[in-house]
Order: structure tokens, then C-alpha cells, then sequence
């Protein structure tokens, strides 16, 4: 269906007043009738949709419009959503296969919200297992994930039974080699090199990430935006990583 970005965004001050992602979203839905209506020309040139004949979505102020559009269009160039044809020597773009999934302003919201998580840079089991509950926007049981896989991955590291869960499993796994000036058993995980401070400190890290990020998660709903879901869960990435490094 071709949308003209008027009637996308009726007032010219509204659209002009968009941060470039969002005019991106706006920008994207029209293109995507926009190349639908030109399919005998191959695509969206560039100089044509600019200027040739001249746009009269907002003919007031038609110029500013023009420019934000190009910041806009550039967004989505960056973001792989439009894409230049071959040897069209940058004149000429279509939109790309991820780009014609989104067919909603509510899809472009959710697709930039996945933005915030960079799946390139997670530990391979958030990656392969949380990744995808955060794609579909379920934020709450993305970080429950995560959490869970550090849990099991301390328990299989340390080699501890199925009953050892939660803060007490992270304490036993981190145990410090002295405790209150006497030596102790350093847990199975245990950084031995560090000072004994930093060694409670691991400990206190990995029984408060479970207990602060996992446990209410497990007993009840808790709101979470995808901002605060998507910082938390690279913790959780961390946190795997020490683990790895850690193993006997």
C-alpha cells in the first residue's frame, strides 16, 4: 500500500521535528509503496524522488523537509534497510528483504529496539538463546534468560548438583580462600591470584546479579524497558565470559 508522508505525518512542523531514526521509520514506509508504484523504472532513483518533478508532500516548507529526508534516507542506507542497486554508481536503491518485514510504525519501533543489544559482541549462549526473546520484545523473560544461563554455567563449571541454585550456589562457587582472617577452601571458581578483597568482591558480584536480576524475574512479573533489558543482559554476557575463563 503506498502511504505519502503527508499522510504519515500531516503537519510539516511534527515531521521536521522527528529525530532522524524516527523520520527513518517514516521515510521507510513510504518508500516501500514508493518503489512498489515505480516497479517499471527498477527501483527508487535517488535524483528523481527528490527532484524530478519537484516533491509536494509539505510545499511550504518543502526544502527543509527535503534535507531531513535526506538525513533520513542515509539512516536507513547505514541500518541495511536500503540498499544501492549495482553499478547504479549510487543513484539508484531498493529496499531490502529486512526492510519489507517492517510494515508498521510499530515494526520500525521494535526493530530499533533490537538495535540496542549488539548480538555480534554477546557470549554465544545469550546470543543463540536470549537474542531471540529480546527480538520479540519479551524484555522480562530475555533477562531471566540470561541470568539462568549464568546460573547453569556456574553450576556445571564447579561441577555442583542440580539442588545447588541461586545466591548460595554463586557463594559456594566464589568462595574467598580466607574468610575473616583464616584460610578456607576457595570455591571450585575461585580467582586465587586476586586479593583476597577482590575475591569476596566476585563472590558479592555474581550472588547479587542472580538474586537482584534473576530471582524476581522467576517469582513474578517485573516490568522492564527494552533500554534497561538490553544493559542488563550484556552484564549477564560478562558474567558468562568470567565463568569461561574461570572453569578448572
Amino acid at each position: 500500500m503506498f502511504h505519502s508522508l503527508s499522510s504519515l505525518v500531516p503537519n510539516v512542523d511534527d515531521l521536521l521535528a522527528l529525530e532522524v531514526d524516527e523520520l527513518a521509520g517514516v521515510l521507510l514506509l513510504h518508500l516501500i509503496g514508493y518503489e512498489d508504484t515505480a516497479k517499471n523504472q527498477g527501483g527508487i532513483n535517488y535524483h528523481n524522488f527528490f527532484d524530478a518533478p519537484p516533491r509536494r508532500d509539505y510545499e511550504s516548507q518543502q526544502q527543509e523537509v527535503n534535507l531531513a529526508l535526506m538525513e533520513a534516507m542515509a539512516w536507513l542506507r547505514s541500518a541495511g534497510l536500503l540498499v544501492e542497486k549495482a553499478s547504479s554508481m549510487g543513484s539508484w536503491f531498493f529496499v531490502s528483504r529486512r526492510g519489507r518485514q517492517i510494515t508498521s510504525r510499530e515494526d520500525f519501533a521494535a526493530y530499533r529496539k533490537a538495535g540496542l543489544l549488539p548480538k555480534g559482541q554477546l557470549h554465544p549462549l545469550i546470543a543463540s538463546k536470549v537474542y531471540p526473546a529480546f527480538m520479540r520484545g519479551e524484555y522480562d523473560t530475555a533477562v531471566f534468560q540470561a541470568f539462568r544461563e549464568v546460573e547453569v554455567a556456574v553450576r556445571n563449571a564447579g561441577k555442583f548438583g542440580p539442588n545447588d541454585l541461586g545466591k548460595e550456589l554463586m557463594r559456594d562457587a566464589f568462595r574467598p580462600a580466607e574468610k575473616k582472617g583464616q584460610s578456607a577452601t576457595p570455591g571450585p571458581l575461585t580467582d586465587t591470584q586476586l586479593p583476597i578483597a577482590e575475591q569476596e568482591a566476585m563472590a558479592n558480584l555474581f550472588a547479587g546479579a542472580i538474586g537482584f536480576y534473576k530471582n524476581p524475574q522467576s517469582h513474578r512479573h517485573v516490568s522492564t524497558h527494552a533500554e534497561d533489558a538490553a544493559e542488563v543482559i550484556v552484564f549477564a554476557s560478562q558474567l558468562l565470559r568470567i565463568v569461561d575463563r574461570l572453569k578448572p
